[in-house]
């Protein structure tokens, strides 16, 4: 099937998800996740309707970014890990960060947004599987509370939810707990109700479990092979 065709069988699964959840479709964003693919790919995405774009990579992303600028109102998230060495560049390319996972992470960028004149959306990445393998806050580490302790004293930052990717396994039923885990952490730090967060984004699901998340509370499903199939080995 084609880029057009998979979008559109991906939001009929999007719909349904969020009917059996009692959920209005509307309120999910479909964040197609184009790593690995070229920017020619990124373009028929854009032509189906598709606005939101993830990348993995600060250096790949570096290499397409001219060609994809051209596409009026899309927005390009960084949403793999991030080096605190490559914030100023990933500042710079990048309308949001999905994935900071340390209090210096956030200064660093904040300190990049400040040098470039603009406001960076950022997202909290919780490890909530706590995989040595994976980068992302351990829940109810110091780290976090540190992250958002700080939140009012970066200008440039707009902390506006969380974002994890549990562990991977060939039920996507089992992901449920982590995705339910992630909506009471961020509901637990949104009731506290601190100065310089929203706390409105919920950034879970992929291709492989998007349907579950969506029924735990996501407000952003990352999609990539769904979308784009399988994926262009470098």
């Amino acid at each position: 099937m084609s880029v057009a065709e998979n979008i559109a069988q991906v939001r009929e699964r999007m719909e349904a998800a969020a009917q059996r959840a009692g959920r209005n479709a509307s309120d999910i964003m479909l964040m197609a996740v184009s790593k690995t693919y070229p920017a020619e790919r990124i373009a028929e995405a854009y032509n189906a309707g598709v606005r939101l774009f993830g990348e993995n990579r600060v250096q790949e992303f570096a290499g397409k970014a001219e060609a994809v600028r051209s596409l009026p109102d899309a927005s390009f998230h960084l949403i793999g890990h991030l080096q605190s060495n490559k914030a100023s560049k990933a500042a710079e390319l990048f309308s949001a960060v999905d994935s900071v996972d340390s209090l210096r992470l956030a200064q660093k960028l904040n300190a990049a947004a400040a040098e470039l004149g603009k406001t960076l959306s950022v997202l909290i990445e919780i490890n909530v599987g706590g995989e040595a393998a994976k980068s992302g806050v351990s829940p109810g580490a110091s780290e976090l509370e540190n992250i958002l302790q700080a939140a009012p004293r970066f200008a440039n930052l707009q902390i506006l939810g969380l974002m994890t990717i549990p562990p991977f396994t060939d039920d996507p039923e089992d992901a449920r707990p982590y995705f339910r885990q992630l909506r009471m952490i961020r509901d637990g730090i949104a009731a506290r109700s601190l100065a310089a967060l929203r706390m409105d984004i919920l950034s879970m699901g992929m291709s492989h479990d998007f349907e579950v998340a969506i029924e735990e509370g996501s407000t952003c499903v990352r999609v990539g092979t769904a979308i784009f199939g399988e994926r262009i080995k470098h």
